[in-house]
């Protein structure tokens, strides 16, 4: 099957993880909308979140469009948790980013754009909550223009040849196009949107579901599937552990295939993969083989980090975001700092 890994990105409180929610719903992927505010959201399932009504960790969907299955990454919204946001963009294909329509483009949305741009990441843009009193599409479009990129363009509009002049002035094959043609064809648009000259802008109300169907079925229009190698290559993007204390690797697969039992080198050693899991939401199925494209967890490897390469993908740069804030642990009386010890490796893994 066809397949994308898409990430969805947002500033907090624009509404992200009830979009996410509100594209599982008209998918089929679950029965019925939870809610941030009810504790009851298919992505925020760690009891904190519930708690807070926050995402911290990022997590993974896996639903349908027709023939598209999308393995969507739902990430962290706060700026204290961006680090677990970023380290998540290095396996995407495209982005989702969500702006909020009451509030516009916030400061954090700047930063996760400019952060889209150095990673190259083509993105579409859902502006969020246009069933609030006040809001105003062309405004928010202008301020997107502004803000972020001119490359902004409502494509929830019927295409026209107004439509197609905006697209033109973003690019010179699809200005030549339209003057010879009068109309630009849908494989050039897609080739601009990867290429990030085009940024394809919906709006509409994650929560009424307005205008998500349009956007899911522009994810599925103006999308291109990527071609991987035969030669296997993945890339490590986070480290966690189950509820029964087995460490995971999360990695994308970006070459070739991966079987359970294959042996993985890497840091000079060479260690066994005991299982491979696809997560949707808190659930997992196992599998005994998953090809390029697909985003999985694997048990066996117990020194993988964040950002490694794995067979012929290199390892990620550092990550360009810095925490704000700066810990101290300070362990009660009697405490022995050799029992804490290994605890801190463990949540350093996780955390790096």
């Amino acid at each position: 099957m066809n397949k994308l890994v898409i990430g969805i990105l947002a500033h907090v409180d624009a509404g992200k993880t009830t979009l996410s929610e509100s594209m599982l719903y008209l998918s089929g992927k679950i029965g019925k909308l939870g809610r941030v505010d009810n504790q009851d959201a298919y992505l925020d399932t760690y009891e904190l979140e519930k708690m807070r009504g926050i995402t911290i960790f990022a997590k993974q969907a896996v639903f349908d469009i027709g023939d598209l299955r999308i393995i969507l990454l739902d990430t962290p919204g706060h700026v204290d948790f961006s680090a677990e946001m970023e380290r998540t963009l290095q396996v995407l294909d495209y982005a989702i980013l969500v702006v909020n329509g009451a509030d516009g483009v916030q400061g954090h949305t700047k930063t996760l754009w400019r952060l889209l741009n150095m990673y190259h990441i083509p993105v579409f843009i859902f502006v969020n909550k246009m069933d609030q009193i006040g809001t105003n599409k062309e405004e928010l479009l202008k301020e997107l223009k502004s803000n972020l990129n001119d490359g902004c363009i409502d494509f929830g509009q019927t295409p026209s040849i107004d439509f197609y002049d905006e697209l033109a002035m973003c690019d010179e094959e699809m200005m030549e196009y339209f003057l010879e043609k009068g109309k630009i064809e849908v494989p050039i648009i897609k080739k601009a949107i990867r290429d990030r000259k085009v940024f394809p802008c919906y709006f509409g109300s994650a929560l009424k579901l307005m205008g998500v169907k349009e956007f899911m079925q522009g994810l599925v229009q103006f999308t291109i599937l990527p071609s991987y190698p035969e030669e296997f290559g993945a890339k490590i993007f986070k480290i966690a552990r189950d509820e029964q204390g087995n460490r995971l690797t999360y990695l994308k697969i970006t070459g070739g295939k991966l079987k359970v039992r294959d042996t993985i080198s890497y840091g000079g050693q060479e260690e066994k993969v005991n299982q491979i899991r696809i997560y949707s939401g808190q659930k997992y199925e196992t599998v005994n083989e998953i090809e390029a494209g697909f985003v999985c967890a694997v048990t066996g490897l117990s020194l993988t980090r964040p950002g490694q390469g794995l067979g012929i993908e290199k390892a990620s740069a550092a990550p360009i975001l810095e925490p704000v804030l700066s810990y101290q642990i300070i362990l009660p009386d009697g405490c022995d700092p050799r029992w804490i010890l290994p605890k801190l490796r463990q949540l350093e893994e996780e955390v790096p």
